[in-house]
């Protein structure tokens, strides 16, 4: 019975090689094991692998793929949902509570995935990493107590933990790895640099990959064992973060072709889809590293300027420069919502990102000629009130905290803000 399990597995193995595209390893073994009849390509190993990944998960309760952080509600589903009612509060409830000023434009800013820390990334090459919790306390501190603090006082208490300084040119992206206190940034001197923050003194990269271009954006997988970079040449790279060996897509053909501007883990760890300047939003597997779908021309032929899952990985969120936002359907290939209203006084100029808050109920999208926030139900597609984001330029970024109601913005005038859930209001 082992026997004909073994041949199984061998000839399972060969048509998982065939399917994935290394055929002189498939022949290779193929002789070596003596297949007959010849075995054709399928996928079938990869399914069944999964499925015995989550019997063993079953069995032990260990789960591949995790997350150490709580989620709050059950995120977006529209197979299954009619009507749901919102409980968290719509984004014209949140304040300003913090501001951190960086020398030159604010170009990124990030949240851990515990919602407990953000980076924040600016033209003057700096990063600052700061505490959520502290940042909340500052602002429900009264001025004059805050007078009254100590020099020691002031820098236990002060939000700003750690300011980064090794790239010598704009940061353009950041992003926390899942499970270490590593922070992975690149910038336009063409570099990536992974800083370990647990250490005060640490103001240097402990390492750096060297790109060929401008470096625009990274994404960890969630094992946070591979890291996704995007940068101004088409082709989109993989970097194993323990061995820093870079990995290529072997069919040129699924590239894109012009900069990436966004890529994007799906939590499942599945999928990974990217955006680009050529107009186009890609749907990757993430173990073949094969291109499984392009929505082409995806605003209109404009440029993409960001993509993200929802958490349950089975819908991509997409802006573009045409202003307008887009929920697309991965099981159907299609659009399915489109959040209309921002961009109503010209075609927007420069690159910015929506994003859902923490529970998914809500879109977010700077407006770029006002500098309000846009805000949507993601269901419905209903806008709700505006929100002035209060910055004398435009805003280039904006991310909410994966885990309550904040988020932050970032802008042209130099500055971060932080903005949480007003307590008091109705």
């Amino acid at each position: 019975m082992e026997v004909k399990q073994r041949d199984l597995l061998y000839r399972l193995m060969i048509s998982q090689l065939f399917y994935d595209g290394h055929q002189q390893l498939a022949v290779n073994l193929a002789s070596m094991v003596k297949a007959h009849p010849a075995c054709p390509p399928s996928d079938r190993l990869l399914k069944v692998l999964k499925l015995g990944l989550k019997a063993e998960e079953d069995e032990t309760g260990e789960k591949t793929f995790k997350s150490e952080y709580i989620t709050p509600g059950a995120g977006i589903d529209l197979e299954f949902e009619t009507d749901v009612q919102t409980i968290s509060p719509e984004a014209a409830l949140y304040e300003t509570c913090y501001v951190t000023a960086h020398k030159s434009a604010c170009r990124v800013g990030v949240f851990h995935p515990s919602g407990q820390l953000i980076a924040t990334g600016s033209d003057d090459t700096s990063i600052k990493i700061l505490d959520v919790e502290r940042m909340l306390a500052k602002s429900a501190t009264p001025p004059e107590v805050i007078a009254q603090e100590t020099p020691q006082q002031a820098m236990e208490n002060h939000p700003v933990i750690r300011t980064l300084y090794d790239h010598n040119g704009e940061i353009t992206t950041l992003d926390f790895h899942p499970h270490h206190q590593i922070l992975a940034s690149g910038s336009k001197d063409f570099s990536v640099r992974f800083f370990e923050y647990s250490k005060p003194s640490v103001k240097k990269a402990y390492k750096s990959i060297q790109e060929a271009a401008e470096v625009r954006t990274l994404s960890f997988h969630p094992g946070g064992d591979f890291i996704l970079v995007g940068t101004n040449h088409p082709t989109i790279r993989l970097y194993d973060v323990n061995t820093f060996q870079c990995f290529v897509g072997r069919n040129p053909n699924d590239q894109h072709q012009a900069a990436v501007t966004c890529a994007k883990y799906s939590p499942n760890a599945n999928l990974y889809t990217t955006c680009a300047k050529d107009g186009h939003i890609k749907i990757w597997d993430a173990v073949s590293g094969l291109c499984i779908n392009t929505f082409k021309n995806a605003h209109d032929g404009e440029e993409v300027c960001s993509v993200q899952f929802t958490r349950n990985s089975k819908y991509v969120l997409s802006s573009g420069k045409d202003s307008l936002v887009k929920l697309w359907e991965l099981s159907t290939n299609r659009c399915l919502i489109v959040y209309t209203g921002a961009g109503t006084m010209g075609k927007q100029e420069h690159r910015t990102k929506a994003c859902f808050n923490h529970t998914e109920d809500y879109v977010l999208f700077p407006d770029e000629k006002t500098t309000s926030l846009c805000c949507w139900d993601s269901r419905n597609a209903e806008r709700q009130r505006l929100l002035s984001l209060g910055h004398n330029g435009i805003v280039r970024c904006i991310n909410h905290s994966p885990t309550g109601p904040a988020f932050v913005t970032c802008s042209d005038d130099n500055r971060a803000r932080f903005w949480y859930r007003k307590a008091d209001s109705d």
